[in-house]
């Protein structure tokens, strides 16, 4: 008999076309209307920033501090800092580079402000600077120190006949060099189906399978759930499983030596990632000296069973 739960968190209500909550690498792919953004969620918002898009937030906003003061020196007159150019252009770059200095606290002694106006606007300027510097400092750490799995999974689901039955499987690895310690992986299978009124509801399954847990992992682990009479998916043949709307959600944890701390990674898959009656390559073999390598550009690659 097929174990059912409760909604372990995504609703029973859903549509036909329906889209994935979780996606393949993990993000939530809920779109939040009418939610307020609020300063305490600036520090999690540049955290979870990909790192090219948080240093051209960092160059960005240290560029147009420096347009903003430079303008400033500007109006408040350039004489007051250097000696003027005559010129739009000189006198902005000028106002533009004092302010740089000013910003970072370097001060090459060839611009100075000159009279409490300048001054006044200097002293405010390098104040902005180091908090701004120690605010990036902070974040850095924070991005560095925070622990994070990095986990890679295949990018397909297979269903092929295994031992007496059939099975559903996928592959996962370590992206680092390090080995997982005691990772545990947890499988949900949602399924969306039309109700006796037509509405479609999602129903959940905690799949079995044939080992959610191991005590390390150093190359790659297929996750196999056989189709037996306890399987959800018992009653549905090959066909009908390949064009269900069917999703699998997948939560994996293990202890990651290299903080020294347990990590966890979810992941989704969606039936239309299903290739039937294919088995998955060897990933690793072994060269000439005896030691075991393993090809990260296998993960997914299948063959076909005859």
């Amino acid at each position: 008999m097929a174990r059912k739960v409760k909604d372990p968190g995504f609703g029973y209500n859903s549509q036909k076309n329906a889209q994935t909550i979780v996606n393949k690498d993990g993000t939530s792919n809920v779109i939040h209307a009418n939610r307020r953004f609020s300063a305490d969620d600036l520090y999690t918002f540049f955290i979870e920033l990909a790192w090219w898009q948080f240093f051209v937030f960092i160059i960005a906003g240290y560029t147009l501090l420096n347009i903003l003061f430079g303008i400033v020196y500007m109006l408040i007159g350039i004489e007051q800092v250097t000696t003027t150019q005559g010129d739009f252009i000189g006198d902005f770059l000028n106002g533009f580079f004092f302010s740089a200095q000013t910003l970072t606290t370097v001060g090459y002694g060839g611009m100075a402000p000159k009279g409490i106006a300048a001054n006044t606007i200097a002293a405010f300027e390098a104040m902005v600077g180091l908090l701004s510097f120690s605010f990036i400092t902070g974040l850095l750490y924070g991005r560095f120190s925070k622990a994070k799995a990095s986990i890679r999974f295949s990018e397909n689901l297979i269903l092929r006949d295994f031992k007496e039955d059939r099975a559903l499987m996928f592959r996962l690895m370590n992206r680092r060099k390090t080995v997982m310690i005691e990772p545990e992986v947890s499988v949900t299978l949602s399924i969306s189906e039309k109700d006796k009124e037509g509405e479609y509801k999602r129903k959940f399954y905690q799949l079995k399978l044939e080992r959610d847990k191991i005590m390390y992992l150093p190359t790659v682990w297929t996750i196999v759930h056989e189709i037996d009479e306890g399987s959800p998916l018992r009653k549905y043949s090959n066909k009908e499983i390949e064009k269900m709307d069917g999703k699998l959600y997948v939560l994996v944890q293990y202890h990651e030596e290299s903080f020294g701390q347990k990590v966890y990674q979810i992941s989704s898959y969606d039936f239309s990632n299903l290739e039937i009656d294919k088995k998955y390559v060897p990933s690793y073999y072994f060269d000439e000296n005896g030691f075991t390598v393993l090809d990260h550009g296998k993960l997914s690659k299948v063959e076909s069973m005859n």
